[in-house]
C-alpha cells in the first residue's frame, strides 16, 4: 500500500432509534435544457420526502424516484449495517437462509451513500419506513419545462427500445462457462481442488449475491473457476462518477474466507479516484490494502462479498472523492478544502467520459451487450448533462431529467472544466452514435438559398465589369495609335 493512498471514513453520525421520523426538505428541480447559472431562471421548487443525506449542506439534496439512485434493496431481517469514523460499511449476523427476496423483484430501496447510514440501524424497520416515503416521493413527479421533451420521453417509456429490454432481463447475478480475459485467470486452474470452508463459504456468497444485490451492481461467476467473479457498479447520481460503468475482476484465493478476496479494477490507465490506482490496485482496508482497527479489516465469520462490493460503492466512488485522500479529510467544509474538492471531482467526471470511451470500445467479455445498451438507453442524459455543465452546472448536480438549483453563481463550474468537457464531448457522442443514437448523430448543413432577383444581379455585376474591362483596354489602344 503506498503511504500517499488512504480510505477515509465518513464522519460520525448520532444513531438513531428504530422510531426515527423522516424530515421533510426542500427539493429544488430544473430542466436541464432550460438550466442557467443566474438563480432568476431556476425551475419551481418541489418539497416532498425524508433526506438520509445529513451532509449535505442547506438540506438540498437529489431525491430519485427510479431505478437510477444507488440502491440496497431488501436487506433481510436482522442484518444491520455499522458505520462510524473507524468502521466501513459491514453486513453483521448475515444469514443465508434469510426472508428477503430476490433483489430484482424488489421495489423498496435505500439510498446507499456512506453518509447516509446511522452508526447503528436496523434495515428491517428502515426498509419499511423508506418504503411509505417512497410512494409519496413518486406521487410528486417533476414536470419539465419542455413540453415537447416530456411527449418525446412518454413516448419512449411507452415503447421501450430493446436494448432497454435487454437490460431489464439481465440478471444481477448470473454464472458463466469461462473468463479468458479476467486478470487473476492465469492465477489458478480449473482442475484445482478446494476444501470443504472453502467451497461452503463461496457458495454462501454466490447466493447471497443472487438475491440482495442492489440494483446497480450486476456480477458474474465463473462455472468452470469457482474462484472468478466480475462486477460492476453504475455510478450514483449526486457524484462525478453518475452514469459511468466501473470493472472490477475478484479472486477467491486458497485461504479464503481466512483472508478477504483479491480486487482488481479495470482502470484504463486512467486514476479517477484516491482508493483506484491506474494500476489497478483497489486501496480499502476490508481488503487489508491499507490499515485500520480490527473491525475495519475483513472478518472471516461475518465479511461478505456484497458487503465488500458495497462498500466500494459507497466509500470510494462517492460525492466528494477528493476527501479520501490522506490528510485532506481535515479540510472538508473549509473553503479551501471544498475548493480543492470541487477541482478534483471536476478532473474526476472528464476522467469518467473517458472510461466510459474505454469501456464502449473494449467491453469486458460476458458484459459486452450490457455495456453497449447501458450507453444507449443513457447517452441522451449524459449529453445533457455535459451540454448543462458546459453552461455552468457544478459537477454531481445533475439529477434525472434536471439539475439541482444553485443558490450562488460561485458554485458554477470552472472555466476550465466547461472547456474540457466541451472538447471531449466530440469523442463521447461519436461513440454514441457508433452504438446508434441516431439523435446525436451531425446533419448536414443545408446549401445556402438562391433566389431569382439574386442570380440577375450577380449576371448584371459580371457583364457590368466585363463592359468596363472591354472598354479601359480600348482606351489603351487609342493612346498607342495616338
Amino acid at each position: 500500500m503506498d503511504p500517499d493512498v488512504m480510505e477515509i471514513d465518513p464522519p460520525p453520525l448520532a444513531s438513531a432509534s428504530r422510531t426515527r421520523k423522516p424530515r421533510k426538505v426542500n427539493l429544488e428541480v430544473i430542466d436541464v435544457e432550460q438550466y442557467h447559472v443566474d438563480k432568476m431562471n431556476k425551475g419551481k421548487a418541489i418539497q416532498d420526502g425524508h433526506n438520509p443525506f445529513s451532509h449535505v449542506a442547506n438540506g438540498v439534496m437529489p431525491i430519485d424516484v427510479d431505478s437510477y439512485t444507488v440502491v440496497l434493496n431488501d436487506i433481510p431481517t436482522g442484518v444491520k449495517v455499522v458505520m462510524s469514523t473507524t468502521q466501513p460499511c459491514e453486513f453483521q449476523n448475515y444469514s443465508s437462509k434469510g426472508t428477503s427476496k430476490s433483489s430484482r423483484n424488489s421495489s423498496n430501496s435505500f439510498l446507499a451513500t456512506p453518509s447516509s447510514v446511522p452508526q447503528s440501524l436496523d434495515f428491517a424497520s428502515l426498509s419499511a419506513s423508506f418504503a411509505q416515503n417512497n410512494q409519496t416521493v413518486s406521487s410528486s413527479a417533476v414536470q419539465p419545462v419542455d413540453s415537447d421533451a416530456s411527449a418525446s420521453s412518454s413516448s419512449a417509456e411507452a415503447v421501450p427500445s430493446a436494448q432497454a429490454n435487454f437490460l431489464k432481463d439481465f440478471k444481477r447475478f448470473d454464472t458463466v462457462e469461462d473468463f479468458s480475459d479476467h486478470h487473476y485467470l492465469s492465477k489458478g486452474k480449473a482442475s484445482k481442488q478446494h476444501s470443504k470452508t472453502w467451497l461452503k463459504k463461496v457458495q454462501a456468497d454466490w447466493k447471497i449475491l443472487e438475491n440482495d444485490l442492489p440494483e446497480t451492481i450486476f456480477v458474474r461467476a465463473c462455472e468452470s473457476r469457482m474462484d472468478l467473479l466480475r462486477a460492476v457498479i453504475i455510478g450514483a447520481e449526486g457524484t462525478p462518477y453518475h452514469d459511468g460503468l466501473f470493472f472490477f475482476d475478484i479472486q477467491f484465493p486458497d485461504s479464503y474466507p481466512s483472508v478477504p478476496p483479491k480486487v482488481h479494477y479495470h482502470s484504463g490507465g486512467l486514476r479517477i479516484n484516491p482508493n483506484l490506482y491506474n494500476c489497478g490496485k483497489v486501496c480499502l482496508s476490508l481488503l487489508g490494502t491499507w490499515t485500520g482497527n480490527k473491525r475495519e479489516k475483513w472478518l472471516p465469520q461475518e465479511s461478505t462479498m456484497l458487503q465488500l462490493l458495497v462498500s466500494i460503492q459507497a466509500l470510494i466512488l462517492n460525492q466528494k472523492p477528493y476527501f479520501n485522500e490522506p490528510g485532506y479529510e481535515p479540510t472538508k467544509g473549509t473553503v479551501s478544502g471544498e475548493a480543492h474538492s470541487k477541482v478534483y471531482s471536476e478532473n474526476v467526471f472528464i476522467l469518467s467520459l473517458k472510461t466510459m470511451v474505454y469501456s464502449m470500445r473494449k467491453p469486458p467479455k460476458h458484459f459486452e451487450e450490457f455495456v453497449h445498451s447501458h450507453y444507449f438507453v443513457r447517452a441522451l442524459d449524459i449529453v445533457k448533462a455535459c451540454n448543462a455543465y458546459k453552461d455552468g452546472a457544478p459537477v454531481g448536480s445533475i439529477l434525472k431529467g434536471g439539475v439541482q438549483g444553485i443558490e450562488e453563481t460561485s458554485q458554477s463550474g470552472s472555466k476550465k472544466f466547461r472547456t474540457d468537457v466541451a472538447a471531449f464531448m466530440k469523442t463521447v457522442v461519436g461513440e454514441f452514435v457508433k452504438l446508434g443514437i441516431k439523435e446525436l448523430e451531425e446533419k448536414p448543413k443545408p446549401p445556402p438559398v438562391v433566389n431569382a432577383n439574386t442570380e440577375s444581379n450577380t449576371a448584371n455585376r459580371k457583364r457590368s465589369r466585363s463592359s468596363s474591362i472591354k472598354e479601359f483596354l480600348a482606351n489603351i489602344g487609342r493612346c498607342v495609335f495616338q
